[in-house]
């Protein structure tokens, strides 16, 4: 899975109970299914989804090719991390809860009304596709230009300015003016949907204080990426939760609604994209022309030498602003700002919290037509010399991972360092010492559980 999906990582830590409730609701399993499993783990649920009874471990193995072991691992990881499935005796069966609501989200039926209620009656001032995303770019773009401190006509309201201060990407400064972080600065560099999911979770560690259900915020969340771009819904159907939440999500953009009184609302790009795929996000973020790029098209506008020089046909103080984070300009023109990449402008760029393959990904996404003729992109001397300006300062690389040790025997740690080998989470090992560090633990926790359920099993 594509690494923008981290916003749905939030998921995996929460327990049991919680996911129970989650999967009551028909669009919740969809959404889980379709945005957080990897294609193999697709796979194994539609093959249990109709299969009455439990299903032996065997027959899926048989189903995967011996060398495709770590995604077999990986995928029956995640599935049971997102307790989808349960494992007794050798078989795997589907939770029964998700199992009854996917077969409902997939089929149809019930009046558990998960995808949202169109409305029945016609909207006297209906609104088209276009109007909506423009209504969303100038809500979103708002909370960009007020972010890096550039004017713009349409202010965030309090909500968004608190969220930004809790989340961390801003905070007061003595003149009590909000200013931005250095974790506010890697926020600007990433994808529009990241940018969303990072608000939306920080939204939902706040639903307490707000007092609303967490589960029931995560509920619309999902429903609003079900629902259809240009059609308007009922407000009718909503929980109090959920009317509540729409008053706030009108100030991101993501749902439009004409004033508080009105009985129906409209879900923007920006709703309908929080549960699709990551190839739909990169189109939602180039259609959103105002809010990462300027020009009318997808096309891009910066133009990269090798000197180091740097041109961007531009006039947004938008893109101005998040150039001058890792960039030296020195002239400014009517539809253009030149300047250089230096080591300085890199390095002053990699203490805010910006890393070397952030700028890098970014001038590549926005490079300009004609460089786009070359292959690669970008001067390759360029990207190295980024690269090697932010590893001037790192002299060490941690790497967060977990310590194995204390096995009992030494057919034990050879199986568990093989399987960890296998999986591709092995940084070190030491054979004297029966210990080894990973990157990930819980498919390795997993298989030292099953090997000590079944050795205590063959004792008896």
């Amino acid at each position: 899975m594509s690494g923008s999906l981290r916003s749905f990582d939030y998921l995996e830590g929460l327990p049991q109970t919680v996911f129970r409730r989650l999967y009551q609701q028909p669009c919740t399993t969809l959404a889980i299914f379709r945005r957080m499993l990897p294609h193999l783990a697709k796979s194994f649920v539609m093959a249990m989804l109709y299969h009455e009874g439990p299903m032996s471990i065997s027959i899926l193995n048989n189903w995967v090719n011996p060398e495709s072991v770590r995604e077999k691992e990986e995928a029956f990881g995640k599935l049971r991390k997102l307790h989808i499935i349960f494992e007794k005796d050798g078989h795997l069966s589907l939770d029964r809860t998700f199992r009854d609501s996917f077969r409902m989200a997939l089929t149809g039926g019930g009046n558990h009304r998960s995808f949202g209620v169109p409305c029945t009656t016609p909207d006297k001032r209906k609104v088209d596709i276009a109007f909506l995303d423009d209504y969303a770019t100038r809500q979103w773009e708002a909370i960009l230009h007020y972010m890096v401190g550039t004017r713009n006509d349409v202010q965030p309201g309090s909500g968004v300015i608190q969220l930004l201060l809790k989340s961390g990407l801003m905070e007061k400064a003595p003149n009590g003016q909000a200013e931005i972080t250095q974790q506010g600065f890697s926020f600007l560099l990433q994808d529009a949907n990241a940018q969303l999911w990072t608000l939306l979770l920080q939204y939902l560690d706040m639903a307490e204080e707000l007092r609303m259900d967490p589960v029931e915020v995560l509920h619309f969340l999902m429903m609003l990426g079900s629902l259809e771009l240009g059609q308007d819904y009922s407000k009718e159907t909503l929980t109090p939760t959920q009317r509540h939440m729409l008053e706030d999500l009108r100030e991101y953009g993501i749902v439009y609604s004409r004033k508080s009184s009105s009985q129906r609302f409209y879900p923007t790009r920006l709703a309908t994209s929080l549960t699709s795929e990551v190839g739909t996000l990169r189109s939602v973020a180039a259609g959103f022309n105002k809010v990462l790029q300027n020009a009318s098209s997808s096309e891009g506008f910066v133009v990269i030498e090798t000197n180091y020089r740097l041109y961007a046909y531009t006039d947004s103080p938008l893109q101005i602003a998040v150039l001058s984070l890792f960039t030296r300009l020195n002239s400014r023109y009517p539809n253009m700002v030149s300047g250089r990449i230096s080591r300085q402008s890199v390095r002053a760029a990699i203490k805010t919290g910006i890393t070397a393959d952030q700028i890098i990904d970014y001038l590549t996404a926005h490079a300009h037509p004609q460089l786009r003729k070359n292959t690669p992109i970008l001067p390759p001397t360029v990207v190295d010399q980024i690269r090697l300006w932010q590893i001037e300062g790192e002299r060490m690389k941690p790497t967060p991972g977990y310590l194995l040790k204390d096995f009992a025997t030494t057919a034990e740690y050879e199986a568990t360092v093989k399987y960890a080998e296998e999986l591709g989470v092995l940084v070190w090992k030491s054979d004297a010492k029966r210990s080894f560090f990973v990157t990930r633990y819980e498919q390795v926790g997993d298989f030292i559980k099953r090997r000590t359920a079944a050795s205590k099993k063959q004792a008896t």
